[in-house]
């Protein structure tokens, strides 16, 4: 069954990234504008929520209804509330993070998060790879300790360009998008075992891209399957895509999405049926889809 996107917004001009779903309306940021918008599904309209974000990417939130964010420009990870912004972490070891990109809160409520240093991925500086301090690109892990105190760990030390990451359904898997921009990295879907003692094991290769864009974004059906987006009409592949995969990397469905890169995506809706896909070129989509999704916040199940 093909899939009819509707456009809400865009293109807007520069990314739209991370949307996530309130319970009644859908933020989303424009990373090059430094602006969260919000969505209203209700009178169909589109407005600034937050400003200045130091060009945030990804948006999470947890089982509680706070909402964290990856400030690229800023090179840390923060949490919202309606007054504030709290820096969580801004360093590792000493030295500045890359460029935060994207996030996922386990079970326990710790945050796990993804660092590349994708060039022109922030502000002018972050077009010089001599900015990048630290000597890897890896996911780290944000332990509370107490209300404002948080602490670090790297959990990953063979990742290049990790992107998107998302848990399966029972949290014992951290399913990764390797989506490295040159051809000599790998374009993967990775699946890493969690151990039970919070590290992670060897990784699986659930989908190997090869030469064409892998995965940016994805999020998850109540049935644990992976909904990620992928592909760019550009680049001689497949083509924009939604990808719908098994646990074990199987494709499912395939989706072709009305715009060159789509970067992200998350179910919303009273029903969490409909799936919201931001992408390169500053759109918002929608689409009525036949699943529903599985969310930390709100959580209809």
């Amino acid at each position: 069954m093909s899939w009819d996107f509707k456009l809400i917004c865009g293109p807007l001009g520069g990314i739209t990234e991370g949307p996530a779903w309130d319970g009644s309306g859908l933020l989303f940021t424009h990373i090059d504008a430094s602006r969260i918008f919000r969505y209203d599904p209700s009178i169909n309209f589109v407005d600034a929520f937050r400003e200045n974000t130091n060009c945030a990417n990804g948006l999470m939130f947890d089982k509680d209804g706070i909402l964290y964010a990856c400030e690229g420009d800023a090179r840390r990870v923060v949490r919202y509330t309606e007054q504030k912004t709290t820096i969580l972490v801004d360093s590792f070891e000493g030295e500045l993070l890359n460029i935060p990109n994207d996030l996922a809160i386990d079970e326990k409520g710790n945050i796990w998060f993804t660092d590349p240093f994708y060039p022109g991925a922030a502000g002018s500086w972050s077009e010089d790879e001599d900015n990048q301090v630290l000597s890897h690109d890896s996911i780290y892990r944000l332990d509370q300790n107490d209300k404002d105190q948080w602490s670090i760990s790297r959990m990953t030390f063979d990742t290049t360009k990790p992107n998107g990451l998302l848990f399966s359904l029972d949290y014992n898997v951290l399913y990764v998008a390797q989506s490295a921009r040159k051809l000599s990295d790998p374009r993967e879907l990775r699946g890493y075992p969690v151990k039970s003692d919070g590290t992670l094991g060897d990784y699986v290769v659930l989908h190997d891209f090869g030469k064409f864009r892998g995965v940016d974004g994805m999020c998850l059906d109540i049935d644990g399957n992976i909904i990620a987006t992928a592909g760019d009409a550009d680049d001689g592949g497949p083509g924009s895509m939604i990808y719908i995969f098994a646990p074990d990397g199987t494709i499912l469905e395939q989706h072709p999405v009305p715009a060159k890169a789509p970067t992200n995506c998350t179910f919303g809706g009273d029903d969490l049926k409909t799936l919201y896909v931001t992408t390169k070129q500053g759109h918002l989509f929608s689409v009525e889809t036949n699943r529903k999704g599985r969310l930390l916040f709100p959580n209809y199940i």
